[in-house]
């Protein structure tokens, strides 16, 4: 997790200071242009407006009026006559401005001015040249001067400045990366703890799930999960016990009266008794054996849903005429009320397991003379199938864990009956498998309702 967290640290780092950096480059780029452009400017306006001045008077005496009007500034001006021979001067002139002079003389210039020397960072000066044309013909030239020290000394300001500001940039962008970095990766460390704590703790966790962000949502998430892992871990121990228990049951009969079977003073009567016990017992046993079967292949979605589209009426009615002898035995009605013709997409052999279980349950739990039906509704989107009895019902505080594999209402009733406690929990699994639903309700005394709904 600290790796994590220099990574994120690093990574936002680079991100922020790649971000300082352009900034800072654009910025001093467009100050330091902004700056020359306007000293290069000021400087081409001054010379063309002594420039002016002189094409209207063009005398000694203007002349030197221009010059000392530039005497007290920062910059210099030069006059000098169509040949280039300086006939006024605001300040002592040096070899420098001689040089640039003589450039200008061999420079395609316009009446507008020109810039003779614009390189502030490595010469002396800024040069501009501005002709005094009179008559169509120029009598002379404005050549201005601008001492290049003070923009140098404004850019080393203005880069130290830069230098400071992105020192202290860097170093608050350390620190506020540091506690970032830290404020999102200490909640993975706490829940890295916690995923170690669900696999040896079971689900003791302790997470901040009350965060409203996506930190929080993971929490909530992680915590779920051990809730769920708990759940599941304790249904994974009961449903090992009542394993055991349920087979240790049938084994113990088997042992017990094969052990009996074995006594030589046995008669026939109880011997023929006892082998149809041990028969029923070892039924009893292997169906189980195949539903836990059954079941485990779902668990590891090895179990295949071959749909085909069906008449359901005529698929139940097959159900209903195959059962009704068995029902006829305890004198229990059977009917199925299915209006018209409705086709829907299932698998016939594993849902005709599903409507086996559900009727073979109501029968088992039905008291003589009472009905059970079958009762077929067409709703907007799919069919519910509904299988209602008149028998003893299932407590209200059962039901929700009718579902789960080998749970048994009334555990003694329900093995004198037959049942695995496993038929339920295959009829919700396979009905789920077709993408339905499978709903109870039950009043005590009265009956219950099973109510399977499933798309066309």
């Amino acid at each position: 997790m600290k790796k994590i967290s220099f990574k994120l640290g690093i990574s936002f780092l680079l991100v922020i200071l790649i971000l300082e950096m352009l900034l800072f480059f654009f910025l001093y780029i467009f100050i330091a242009r902004e700056r020359i452009e306007n000293e290069t400017d000021n400087l081409l306006g001054r010379g063309m407006n002594h420039r002016d001045v002189l094409e209207k008077n063009f005398t000694p005496n203007t002349i030197e009026h221009v010059a000392l009007m530039e005497a007290e500034g920062d910059t210099k001006v030069i006059i000098t006559d169509d040949q280039f021979d300086i006939i006024g001067a605001s300040h002592d002139f040096n070899e420098n401005m001689e040089i640039l002079i003589d450039i200008g003389k061999s420079m395609d210039f316009t009446h507008h001015g020109t810039l003779v020397e614009e390189r502030w960072n490595t010469e002396r000066y800024l040069a501009t040249i501005s002709p005094i044309e009179i008559d169509g013909t120029y009598e002379g030239y404005v050549f201005m001067f601008a001492d290049t020290n003070p923009i140098r000394t404004m850019i080393r300001n203005i880069t130290l400045l830069f230098l400071v500001i992105g020192g202290i940039a860097i170093i608050i962008s350390i620190i506020a990366i540091f506690f970032l970095s830290q404020f999102i990766t200490q909640p993975l460390i706490k829940m890295k703890e916690a995923t170690k704590n669900i696999t040896r703790q079971g689900n003791a966790v302790t997470l901040d799930i009350h965060r409203d962000d996506e930190l929080g949502e993971l929490a909530r998430e992680i915590y779920t999960l051990s809730e769920e892992l708990e759940h599941l871990k304790n249904e994974r121990t009961e449903f090992l016990s009542s394993v055991s228990h349920e087979l240790r049951t049938p084994l113990t009969y088997l042992k017990g009266y094969a052990d009996i079977l074995n006594r030589p003073n046995l008669s026939v009567e109880d011997r023929e008794k006892f082998a149809s016990i041990i028969q029923e017992e070892a039924t009893q046993l292997t169906e189980m054996v195949k539903e836990l079967f059954l079941l485990a292949k779902m668990d590891k979605n090895q179990f295949s849903i071959s749909k085909e589209e069906i008449p359901l009426c005529d698929f139940l009615k097959e159900i209903v005429s195959k059962l009704t002898p068995a029902f006829m035995e305890k004198n229990i009605s059977l009917q199925l009320i299915c209006a018209k013709d409705i086709y829907v997409n299932i698998d016939p052999i594993r849902f005709r397991q599903v409507i086996n279980n559900l009727l073979d349950n109501a029968r088992k739990y039905s008291s003589e003379s009472t009905s059970v039906e079958v009762v077929v509704h067409e709703q907007k989107y799919g069919v519910s199938i509904d299988v209602r009895d008149q028998g003893e019902g299932i407590p209200e505080k059962d039901l929700p864990y009718i579902w789960e594999r080998l749970y048994r209402v009334d555990k003694s009733r329900s093995r004198a009956l037959g049942g695995t406690g496993l038929g339920l929990a295959i009829v919700k699994e396979i009905v789920e498998l077709h993408g339905g639903t499978v709903e109870v309700k039950s009043v005590l005394g009265e009956g219950t309702t099973f109510t399977i709904n499933i798309s066309r």
